[in-house]
């Protein structure tokens, strides 16, 4: 069994920071790839940026130069910086991993912690 684990979403003003975090619990996990999407009310969920086991990372143009990622072992870090109001979302953390003894990869989701940006 697998559970991700997030942390690190909250309030805070324009411009300032934040950082999400999301560890992968279990053994036998062997993780492909780790990321962070967002949802906002009424808008469709949006990959926001992804980072695979061998350090390769990839971000959504809208937090291009703001927003980071990085990775240690099991666990995924969103560095954000400069947030914006258009930033607050509902945001989920996602890993591809082989687990639980299945060769194939799998798909999971945290249930996504609040981050709200005031203006």
């Amino acid at each position: 069994q697998v559970q991700l684990v997030e942390s690190g979403g909250g309030l805070v003003q324009a411009g300032g920071s934040l950082r999400l975090s999301c560890t992968a619990s279990g053994s036998n996990v062997s993780i492909n790839t780790m990321g962070w999407s967002r949802q906002s009310p009424g808008k469709q969920r949006e990959l926001v940026a992804r980072i695979s086991s061998g350090g390769a990372t990839n971000d959504a143009d809208s937090v291009e130069g703001r927003f980071s990622i990085s990775m240690d072992k099991k666990t995924v870090y969103l560095h954000m910086n400069s947030l914006k109001p258009e930033d607050t979302a509902l945001y989920y953390c996602n890993i591809d991993a082989r687990y639980g003894g299945v060769w194939s990869l799998r798909s999971l989701w945290g249930q996504g912690t609040q981050v709200t940006v005031s203006s």
